[in-house]
């Protein structure tokens, strides 16, 4: 019997590099002094290196800019939903850019 082989080539594509496991996506009026900031809290706590913004990112378009940056750094987003999330438009803007 004839003995037989195969090659098979491992291609992984280039991906860029992630400075974050989880983006955290939510309504800060809604939820950020309570759910979101103990969700952030356990992500950090188990080791997962989380984005949540801040209030020092300004507003605006200053601001979209920023969250998209932080978004394609994120190998992956949590989204909190709440009554007014999608009232955001920085969020609707932002999740939607590839």
């Amino acid at each position: 019997m004839a003995a037989t082989s195969t090659h098979e080539e491992s291609f992984t594509p280039s991906l860029p590099p992630r400075k974050y496991d989880v983006f955290l996506s939510f309504r800060g009026e809604d939820t950020r002094k309570n759910f979101t900031d103990h969700l952030f809290a356990a992500l950090v706590r188990h080791g997962f290196s989380t984005f949540m913004d801040d209030t020092t990112l300004g507003r605006g378009g200053e601001i979209e800019v920023e969250l998209v940056k932080a978004i394609q750094l994120s190998r992956m987003s949590v989204i909190v939903f709440s009554r007014n999330y999608a009232a955001s438009r920085v969020r609707d803007g932002a999740l939607m850019n590839p």
